[in-house]
């Protein structure tokens, strides 16, 4: 089990929280998502994950969900 946090931007309501998380579970082995929203500012995403998950492939799903980015 893996459990990873990620800076993410572009998040500013508990609409964009959602379109995160649901593209975020249809990464493969990913059980759990928990967003700790900052809007407008770097919110903090937590995936539990039955191994670690590449950045490519969360950079992808955030991109898929709308105009989110990994952050510094």
């Amino acid at each position: 089990m893996a459990t990873t946090s990620y800076k993410v931007t572009g998040m500013s309501c508990e609409h964009c929280a959602n379109a995160v998380t649901s593209e975020l579970r249809t990464l493969d082995g990913v059980s759990a998502v928990a967003v700790d929203l900052v809007p407008d500012g770097l919110s903090l995403v937590t995936v539990t994950s039955a191994q670690p998950l590449a950045q490519d492939a969360v950079s992808a799903a955030l991109d898929q969900a709308g105009d989110y980015r990994l952050g510094a």
